[in-house]
């Protein structure tokens, strides 16, 4: 009994995202992209013949100098990216809609008809109201949605490639440990160099097929979570 109870024990393990007794592990350092764009060399800088007297100035229009663009331009350029999510949404609909109609026909005399046809009708029937039709429709419906989010977040991405019309797609992740909590953040998108700021920023709106993703493992994620029966049994009963 006690060797089964100690076979159980790495799959109870595997069925929890955290591991057992110590926290979650950072991810290893990226080497797709990112790493890529970093190690490998960009276009050649065109140098141009220095004017008289240039060679001797303390000016100089470097990208390190000084007074320089700092503003990543290129691939392996870092920049920092803000993200300052406050949006609240509330949408409300009802509707309501009803009719009523009623028709009856009748045929009190026809030829006498129906007197003779309530002769041979049992007691209480009558042909007075041959027909009498009646109906009711009432349908209402209601609706209401309200969402908001706020999230405040900085995160340094890479220049991961220049597009042929000059937009840079950057790459960036940012992880953060807090005892056996990993919290993780990612951002990619497409972004034009004049909207960087001064300070090498950008802020999220100004980011095309911006993807960010917030979130985590660990203990505190992995006690929120159904365990994997309750969501095979979400996914399978009907009812």
């Amino acid at each position: 009994m006690r060797v089964a109870a100690l076979a159980l024990l790495p799959l109870l393990a595997a069925c929890s995202t955290a591991p057992l007794g110590r926290p979650p592990e950072f991810t290893e350092t990226p080497t797709g992209a990112e790493r890529f764009a970093m190690l490998s060399p960009g276009l050649p800088a065109q140098i141009a013949s220095p004017l008289p007297g240039r060679e001797s100035s303390l000016w100089s229009a470097g990208q390190r100098s000084l007074l320089g663009d700092r503003r990543a331009m290129q691939r392996g350029d870092i920049l920092t990216v803000v993200i300052e999510i406050d949006e609240s949404a509330e949408i409300s609909n009802e509707s309501a809609r009803g009719r009523r109609g009623s028709q009856s026909l009748g045929l009190p005399q026809l030829f006498g008809l129906p007197q003779r046809a309530d002769a041979e009708l049992p007691a209480g029937a009558s042909l007075a109201n041959a027909v009498e039709l009646d109906s009711a429709s009432e349908a209402s419906g209601d609706g209401s949605v309200r969402r908001q989010e706020e999230l405040t977040l900085r995160v340094a991405a890479t220049v991961t490639d220049v597009l042929p019309n000059g937009v840079l797609e950057i790459h960036g992740s940012q992880q953060v440990r807090v005892n056996f909590e990993l919290r993780e953040l990612l951002v990619r998108g497409l972004v034009r160099p004049e909207d960087i700021s001064r300070r090498n920023e950008i802020t999220y709106d100004k980011i095309a097929s911006a993807r960010i993703s917030y979130g985590g493992r660990g203990q505190i994620t992995d006690m929120q979570q159904p365990r994997y029966g309750q969501q095979v049994l979400d996914a399978v009963l009907p009812f």
